[in-house]
């Protein structure tokens, strides 16, 4: 697939500055769970906190292909990173584009592209993760405001989010047709955060659960329409995956080219590793599926900004590339042997960042049944 010129204007630049800037930080951020304040305004320097928003917004006005390239580049040098930067770009500041109406844009879209602001998406709750819908965070409408009650736990940025999407029911007896997004600022009464969890992957990522206690929320902040929440969040899932799956992309690119050094170097029975078909086997196989991966994905990625939905195709990117990235890294862990076991090399981190990708945004079951059952229609 050839990238348009413009797209790797993007791609390189955002690679200068992961190898300068996030690359000799990656373990230290893994190891002390630790996200360096001043990150989100330097990405929005870079000018990447807003690839599918217009120009106007302070975004660039790109496409879902310059989404998932930019994660895929992060990713290289730090999953959580990457992580951070797609529920900032993708799920907050692309959603809230995408079903804004102009005051609501003019409002949050410009502090979210600059990085002055950091963003999030509140939906999975501490008994309803895969069960969107089963949602039980209410929302009671009061003159002029909502009134919010619930958490919203596992949520991405939480610890350092200035706004948020939030889901919350309503109409708590109409299930699917009860559910309404909100635009949620930290500073409304009755918000907070529990604190930072601590994670086996993604460890620089700030992940916490959000409280909601009697939260006041402007009627004026309702994303989209009342009742029709569900509209929202399914209107931005296609790009959703397609991101994730190229985050996965990045972790198995890092962990391949970690192997393919370690094996040129590595020396046994008085040659490199790299000389034994066993390794060259393991390395053939890593190749070609991250190359599998990447030309789902990209496809994908560009066929969404002009289909209106590809559940399936979407899926489908996810799920192989989710997986594929835990094949591969296992397979790097393997092939550095007892050092691939030790905190020092980096393989271990790339393992453990890669089996978030088969849980989070869907689990791989979720993605099957959802391709399943959209090939049975």
């Amino acid at each position: 697939m050839e990238i348009p010129e413009e797209h790797r204007m993007i791609v390189e630049t955002v690679r200068k500055f992961t190898e300068k800037e996030i690359v000799p930080l990656a373990d230290k951020m893994d190891r002390e769970n630790y996200w360096p304040g001043d990150l989100f305004p330097r990405l929005g320097e870079l000018g990447v906190l807003g690839p599918t928003v217009p120009e106007q917004y302070g975004g660039i006005g790109s496409d879902p292909l310059a989404q998932v390239l930019i994660t895929e580049e992060l990713a290289k040098g730090s999953a959580g990173v990457a992580l951070s930067h797609g529920a900032h770009s993708n799920l907050c500041t692309h959603n809230l584009h995408a079903n804004a109406n102009e005051r609501q844009r003019e409002r949050y879209l410009p502090s979210l592209c600059s990085g002055e602001k950091v963003g999030a998406l509140g939906l999975t709750e501490p008994g309803a993760g895969s069960d969107a819908v089963g949602i039980r965070t209410t929302a009671v409408h009061k003159g002029d405001v909502y009134v919010l009650n619930g958490s919203k736990m596992f949520i991405t940025n939480a610890p350092i989010a200035d706004v948020m999407i939030i889901y919350a029911k309503t109409d708590p007896g109409a299930g699917s047709r009860g559910i309404t997004a909100f635009i949620v600022e930290s500073g409304f009464p009755g918000y907070s955060v529990s604190g930072k969890m601590d994670k086996l992957g993604h460890r620089c990522s700030p992940t916490g659960e959000v409280i909601l206690e009697d939260c006041v929320v402007p009627a004026e902040n309702v994303l989209g329409k009342v009742n029709k929440g569900v509209a929202v969040m399914m209107a931005g899932l296609d790009i959703e995956r397609v991101m994730v799956a190229g985050l996965a992309l990045g972790i198995a690119e890092a962990a391949f080219d970690a192997s393919l050094r370690y094996a040129r170097e590595r020396e046994q029975f008085g040659k490199p590793i790299a000389h034994f078909q066993l390794i060259q086997a393991k390395l053939a196989d890593m190749y070609t599926n991250i190359e599998a991966a990447r030309l789902l994905t990209y496809d994908v990625a560009v066929r969404t900004a002009r289909e209106s939905r590809l559940r399936k195709e979407s899926a489908a990117s996810v799920l192989f590339a989710a997986e594929m990235g835990t094949r591969v890294c296992l397979e790097a862990v393997q092939i550095h042997g007892g050092y691939g076991y030790m905190l020092e090399f980096p393989v271990n981190r790339y393992l453990r960042d890669a089996k978030l990708l088969e849980i989070g945004a869907g689990t791989s079951e979720i993605r099957r049944l959802l391709i399943a059952r959209e090939l049975l229609k």
